[in-house]
């Protein structure tokens, strides 16, 4: 595969291709600004113009570290820029990336994929010279083969197009490190040339040893569905299991340290607790059931939906846990909520469970008061009839109970009997065992979690320190 209007040149003096990327949302943002880092001009497509505007000058309309800044330094250098037009973009490009969402339908557990498609489309109808189209959108399995069929409808007669896929792993909060040294590449159906081109694109990771994977177009797109899917079903294995824990007085986290020893397992993504959220993980274990379904594929339907509700079933516990707490009804109850995003380092609230359980607090009758270090702009959009504090002291001033439920270092580290100092009742549900229990426990707090043994009242009448109550199996 041949390339054209390329931008810089390479040692061999042959230039480099210049990237255009379809989609300036979480990815396609993230995407466009590492491509300029690693020096190539690079063209983000989108179609809505105050998102435009905003990326050209370096806002970003999410909270991803390191990501403003990145984009404020190539839009600065002219290696990155912005259009309304794809045709434009399509035209100056040679790699055209598509990142656009592919969100789940209303009223179903299948990917939506009408973005996918239309910006592949839009891509192969304005194609003016040989191009090389690279899915990185998060699809099920077969879907590139379709694309596929669309590219060859729609590509110009005489022009050369060719489409593979190459999925995405980012982590929210980790999004650019995670691009510019990734821990794999994957990429499936390429040719001999077209492979060379993606080589050239990530030259860089791959000088630094990144391993790189090549594959057929189903493969592809199944190991980022399955990778999301491993992560959720480990999340609800843990959470599984916790609910013995409560029954029996073991205790989750020690239990969780020490599976983590056993590197077959690992101890990321063995913390019991709230549950997982997010953009992708609760829709990408739901489009992969409903392919399943389609595909014959029953196990995998059955394991995805086990998954799915013990995820969701957390969310019960802890509005149970804290009904109980409360004495039996949370109506007319003052509960602080402390985190609303569905996981620390972003301000993502899409299916929150943090969100979720101050939203069904709220419908018990509880007067709820959230914070939240990054979130509290798209929390207000989505639930705009609870109340927001400026501060984690002020949502917790006078609440009878104080719901932890996203991890923060703000919130890990915040001084409980500072805390204790200004709280109605001195009562903590640790729904992300993330709190350091025992130095609660001192300042006068009772604190419960999920799966851990039944926690020992705090001394109330006084936060000195020195107190002694402590809990057995604290953190």
């Amino acid at each position: 595969m041949t390339t054209s209007k390329q931008s810089t040149t390479s040692a061999d003096t042959r230039p480099a291709p210049v990237i255009s990327v379809i989609g300036t949302g979480y990815l396609g943002a993230t995407h466009a600004a590492a491509m300029a880092e690693m020096g190539f001009e690079t063209i983000g497509v989108d179609v809505d113009p105050a998102k435009l505007a905003a990326l050209s000058a370096g806002q970003v309309p999410f909270y991803e570290p390191g990501l403003p800044e990145l984009i404020t330094k190539h839009v600065a250098t002219g290696r990155l820029r912005f259009t309304a037009s794809i045709a434009e973009a399509v035209a100056a490009a040679d790699v055209h990336f598509v990142c656009v969402g592919t969100p789940q339908k209303a009223g179903s557990h299948a990917a939506n994929l009408a973005y996918v498609e239309s910006a592949t489309r839009g891509v192969a109808e304005n194609l003016t010279h040989p191009g090389l189209i690279v899915g990185k959108s998060t699809v099920p399995v077969g879907t590139a083969a379709r694309l596929r069929r669309i590219v060859a409808e729609s590509t110009p007669a005489g022009i050369d197009a060719e489409l593979v896929w190459n999925p995405e792993f980012l982590r929210e909060g980790k999004a650019v490190e995670d691009t510019l040294h990734p821990d794999r590449l994957v990429w499936g159906g390429a040719s001999e040339a077209a492979d060379a081109v993606i080589r050239e694109v990530y030259a860089a990771p791959i000088s630094e040893g990144t391993p790189v994977i090549t594959t057929d177009l189903a493969t592809a797109e199944l190991v980022k569905v399955s990778a999301n899917a491993f992560l959720a079903t480990k999340i609800s294995f843990i959470n599984a299991i916790s609910e013995m824990c409560a029954i029996t007085g073991a205790d989750v986290s020690t239990l969780s340290d020490a599976l983590g020893h056993d590197d077959r397992i690992g101890r990321k993504f063995l913390n019991a607790g709230l549950g997982f959220g997010g953009g992708c993980l609760p829709k990408d274990i739901r489009a992969l059931m409903h392919r399943a379904n389609e595909l014959g594929a029953g196990r995998v339907v059955g394991l995805m939906q086990q998954v799915d509700e013990i995820n969701m079933g957390q969310r019960q516990r802890v509005i149970d846990m804290a009904i109980e707490s409360a004495g039996g009804s949370v109506l007319n109850r003052r509960v602080a909520v402390v985190g609303a995003a569905f996981k620390p380092m972003t301000d993502d609230v899409r299916d929150s469970p943090a969100l979720n359980v101050a939203a069904a607090l709220h419908l018990r009758g509880a007067q709820v008061t959230l914070w939240d270090p990054e979130a509290m702009e798209t929390a207000r959009r989505s639930f705009p009839t609870l109340t927001y504090a400026g501060s984690m002291v002020e949502a917790i001033e006078g609440a009878d109970l104080v719901l932890v439920l996203t991890e923060w270092d703000e919130i890990v580290e915040a001084d409980p009997v500072a805390l204790a100092a200004v709280v109605g009742q001195r009562v903590v549900i640790d729904a992300r065992n993330c709190l350091p229990a025992d130095a609660w426990v001192r300042a006068g707090w009772t604190v419960r979690s999920l799966g851990r043994p039944a926690p020992v009242a705090g001394a109330a009448p006084s936060v000195a320190a020195g107190a002694t109550d402590t809990l057995a199996t604290a953190r």
